[in-house]
């Protein structure tokens, strides 16, 4: 299942915990006030396959005076975790995406829905403690300093927006996750032939999302990349999706990777002089 799909399964449970939180309305065209996602980690822990059954649960893992921390998690059939999701959301009116407070019903209702975390969903190679950069320096001019190359472009189309005018989360994801194949496929391609000509894919076993704006129909993104590390296995790649308009920034993102044997269905360690081959392409300095 692409990376989108589960944004895609989170918004909508989202939406339907709403009413749980005191608020039917949230995800109505007509709504005065709605919950938007601010920063984002989710962890994928065992494959998604087709056809087979999945179950959400979710619930508040704190809260403050405008904000909130869900915590979700989707299940296998057999009850095995299989991606989890910890989404802080700001309460903002629907016109000027101002945050204010809570409704006293909303108040209520919380701790009725506040619980705690499984152990096993916690996150793992992202620390989401550390705050990230300030809004003011996340800019077009530091991508130009950097280096960081332009892994996709595009204009956002109207079937892309939610009830409330602005671009789902998901396919900021999802314009992401198609764009880095652009900087990264010849690479990956190259790690599984020095493997043994192996069966190549990509996958992401945790990212981190922090929200800075939300695009409407007609606005342009640009997608850059940056190296972010390596260890074992895994290397860690930066994406900065930039309003070209005014350099400024729609979202950025940390996520964990993995190049993968499709058949074997396991990591396909990437040797020395390959992830120095990676940190030329996708030059480093980029930061979530």
């Amino acid at each position: 299942m692409n990376v989108r799909v589960y944004v895609e399964k989170q918004v909508e449970g989202l939406a339907a915990f709403a009413p749980s939180l005191g608020m039917p309305h949230a995800f109505r065209a007509n709504s005065p006030s709605t919950i938007i996602p601010v920063d984002q980690h989710i962890r994928f822990v065992r494959e998604v396959l087709p056809g087979r059954p999945l179950t959400m649960n979710g619930c508040v893992l704190e809260a403050g005076e405008d904000d909130a921390l869900i915590y979700q998690e989707l299940r296998h059939g057999d009850g095995s975790l299989a991606a989890c999701m910890r989404t802080r959301v700001l309460h903002v009116d629907t016109t000027m995406r101002k945050p204010f407070p809570w409704s006293s019903r909303t108040r209520q209702a919380i701790p009725d829905v506040t619980d705690t975390a499984p152990e096993e969903s916690a996150p793992r190679s992202i620390d989401m403690s550390a705050p990230g950069l300030p809004h003011s320096e996340i800019t077009l001019d530091r991508v130009k300093q950097v280096g960081a190359p332009l892994a996709g472009r595009g204009a956002v189309p109207p079937q892309h927006l939610d009830v409330h005018g602005h671009m789902y989360p998901y396919w900021m994801l999802g314009r992401t996750s198609d764009s880095v194949p652009n900087i990264l496929y010849n690479w990956r391609k190259k790690v599984a032939e020095s493997a043994g000509d192996l069966r190549m894919g990509a996958a992401v076993l945790e990212y981190r999302l922090r929200y800075h704006d939300m695009p409407v129909a007609g606005d342009l993104y640009e997608l850059y990349t940056s190296f972010g590390g390596a260890q074992g296995k895994t290397h860690n790649l930066i994406h900065w999706m930039m309003n070209p308009a005014n350099g400024k920034p729609w979202a950025t993102m940390q996520a964990t990777a993995i190049t993968l044997d499709l058949d074997a269905r396991k990591a396909i360690p990437a040797p020395p002089d390959m992830i120095r081959g990676l940190s030329e392409m996708a030059a480093p300095g980029l930061e979530i």
